[in-house]
């Protein structure tokens, strides 16, 4: 799995995983890749600085909700923040399960396998313990952590 920094035809910059970098080709190609913000389909890659294990600085803050008796306006421009997220957060989910591989509770064991070439490079995505998380991330195995939220909720 490589994550590249993308860029959309409006400067809006983002992030996504791909099985490799063929698969970005691919799918920039298609037109399956659309900006979260405004929804282009043109996207191209990003200047992206190497991955520091422990920092976060790429990672954009979520607002914390506004105080008790703020501006209607600012509890307005919140929920409208809020329900844009769940929307993106669905996209993603199901874009995932449309093209990776559900191997549930096996996700640790499918991850080491394929890190360590004992089986074909592939998308995956499944359930982990935290313990198994941290066990993949020291041995060098990136995974994320995706909220999975329902289409219902």
């Amino acid at each position: 799995m490589i994550r590249y920094r993308l860029r959309c035809s409006a400067e809006h910059e983002f992030e996504a995983w791909f099985q490799n970098s063929s698969a970005f080709e691919k799918q920039a190609e298609s037109g399956l890749l659309s900006c979260p913000d405004c929804g282009s389909s043109e996207v191209s890659r990003a200047l992206m600085a190497p991955a520091l294990q422990g920092t976060h600085r790429d990672s954009k803050p979520v607002p914390a909700p506004p105080p008790i008796g703020a501006a209607e306006g600012e509890q307005k421009q919140v929920a409208t923040n809020a329900l844009v997220l769940k929307q993106q957060l669905l996209s993603l989910r199901r874009k995932i399960e449309e093209n990776f591989d559900n191997v549930g509770d096996r996700f640790a064991e499918e991850a080491r396998k394929i890190h360590y070439g004992d089986t074909d490079p592939r998308g995956i995505y499944g359930d982990t313990t935290p313990e198994e998380r941290e066990a993949l991330a020291d041995e060098g195995i990136e995974v994320g952590s995706i909220p999975w939220l329902r289409d219902d909720a």
